[in-house]
């Protein structure tokens, strides 16, 4: 092991940055769909030997040694996006006779932007390096910080942020309810690191034992919250849901011309009997955009919705908002969800606030558009974002709080009204990135969601996945990617006190500064220690 060390340390040129790259590569092995999330102890062993390498002087902060660790930062993260996030190319061949040119773009372009971050990670770490168990720390703070800023700097894009690899299953999920992703990202750096010092030797012993209780607390308190009994508390109530999951091809929504038939289906999916011992749902839900209209300017469709739900029932569905601005004037239009009750009157709606670069609106558009980008959703002008999200309340008085697609891979978006909903509610059109990765990414990303509020989550996509989540991130029931079809079941709602909602924030911050303490504490020791 230490010989292993020692090599990768002195690589240089190609083969260095190749290994590099490999080595993010490797991390993206514990990705869903493959979960494997012992694959970043192998990645980030790599890492901290290759720092190992730039920082032989860690004490002489020259410019030469911050470049080499950016770039080897810089090179870690194009590996793992690009392993991570190939798959985006597939929205772009919908349209191939369009959008095909920009392939490059989105899956090495892409990539290559989101790797900076992970350059600043390691650019950081190399600030607070030193050579005992102190320097897992410092990666640990890079990375936490590195991850931090990639939730909004640009309009955010935190996809895949590390510590979804070290969340595969429940039993991995709960550390989330206490400190985030964040926090876990920023602790699981930590332990994933810890490898490296086999190979190094000097401060083995409490730098495994750290990692060591930091795996142990992972996994014991996921044990313990699982274990906990279901209380039946008075304030409990339950929804009895159909998920309708059309699987609508991407292409036959684009090309428009089969409108119809497509809202026909949804009707016919959701006029299904319920299945032997299943009560009649209370809600229908369809996915993202599922109403191929404008469902305002179109009474004979409500009237069919009305016709459909019995007496009680209400359908939750996404779909188009446009927005009349005068004469004179472009109307707007907004990605919705709309509550319809069973006379087919809207009871309430929701617009998506965050809304997806390039696909709902051009970032710098005065200057993209120049030079050719365009939205892959054809709209005039694009989507708008909404000023603020509106809660869906039930006509029992339940709130519901949506988030339309890729609005649910955000941690800390929460509103106020958060306090008050009894669910999360998420639609989205996955159909867009086919059989690929991204469906079952984007899934772990809102059952972890659901983790961090203690909120059981609604989850219905257009060709999967779909999914009734309870607060603890596990499958009461779902449809697979592309099984098409409805499936019922129901959820309990009750009231969460506000500091199970609100507080990942804060304890992110904890756990980030008492890392940056250990930290700098380890880079100060060693410092004087050489003096």
């Amino acid at each position: 092991m230490e010989r292993l060390a020692g090599r990768i340390m002195l690589l240089w040129g190609v083969r260095r940055a190749l290994l590099a790259i490999v080595a993010g590569a490797i991390g993206a092995l514990a990705l869903p769909p493959i979960g494997f999330f012992a694959a970043l102890f192998v990645s980030f062993t790599l890492l901290v030997w290759l720092l190992d390498g730039v920082t032989g002087n860690p004490d002489r902060r020259h410019s030469f040694g911050l470049r080499s660790a950016f770039l080897t930062g810089w090179l870690f993260g194009f590996g793992y996006f690009v392993a991570g996030l190939w798959w985006l190319g597939n929205a772009l061949l919908v349209e191939a006779d369009e959008f095909a040119w920009a392939l490059p773009l989105a899956i090495v372009g892409l990539p290559a932007v989101l790797a900076i971050f992970y350059g600043l990670a390691t650019l950081v770490a190399r600030l607070l390096w030193s050579d005992g168990w102190g320097r897992l720390a410092a990666l640990a703070v890079g990375f936490g910080l590195a991850e931090w800023l990639r939730g909004f700097v640009a309009t955010g894009f935190p996809w895949n942020a590390i510590g979804y690899g070290a969340m595969p299953i429940p039993l991995m999920m709960q550390s989330a309810h206490v400190i985030g992703v964040l926090g876990v990202t920023t602790l699981a750096v930590f332990a994933f690191s810890a490898p490296a010092l086999i190979g190094t030797r000097k401060g083995m012993v409490p730098g495994l034992a750290v990692a060591a209780l930091l795996l142990a607390a992972h996994l014991g308190y996921g044990a313990w919250r699982l274990s906990l009994p279901v209380e039946n508390r008075p304030d409990t109530a339950s929804l009895n849901i159909r998920l309708v999951q059309p699987v609508v091809d991407q292409a036959r929504k684009i090309e428009n011309v089969e409108r119809v038939e497509i809202f026909n289906e949804h009707l016919a999916l959701s006029a299904q009997p319920s299945a032997p011992g299943k009560p009649r749902p209370d809600i229908i839900v369809w996915p993202e955009t599922s109403v191929p209209f404008i469902l305002t300017e179109n009474p004979d469709a409500l009237a069919r919705i009305g016709d459909l739900l019995q007496d009680g029932q209400v359908l939750i569905t996404g779909a188009v908002r446009s927005e009349d601005r005068g004469a004179g004037l472009a109307p707007r239009y907004y990605n919705s969800v709309y509550l319809i009750d069973d006379k087919g009157q809207m009871l309430a709606a929701s617009d998506k606030v965050h809304l997806t670069p390039f696909g709902e609106y051009v970032p710098y558009e005065d200057i993209l558009r120049r030079l050719g980008f365009d939205n892959v959703i054809s709209l005039p002008g694009g989507f708008s974002a909404a000023s603020q999200r509106s809660m869906l309340t039930l006509p029992s008085g339940i709130g519901l709080y949506p988030l339309i697609c890729y609005e649910i891979i955000f941690p800390d978006e929460w509103t106020d009204d958060l306090r008050e909903a009894k669910a999360l509610l998420n639609i989205t059109n996955d159909a867009w990135f086919g059989v690929s990765p991204g469906p079952y990414q984007h899934f772990l990303q809102a059952r972890i969601r659901a983790v961090e509020t203690g909120l059981p989550l609604i989850r219905d996509a257009n060709n999967g996945i779909s999914a009734l989540i309870d607060p603890y991130g596990r499958i009461l029931s779902g449809l697979a990617l592309n099984s098409r079809g409805v499936v019922d079941s129901t959820i309990s709602v009750e009231s969460v006190p506000e500091r199970y909602r609100m507080s990942t924030r804060h304890n992110f911050w904890y756990v980030f500064f008492a890392i940056t303490a250990i930290a700098a504490i380890s880079r100060a020791g060693f410092i004087f220690g050489k003096n």
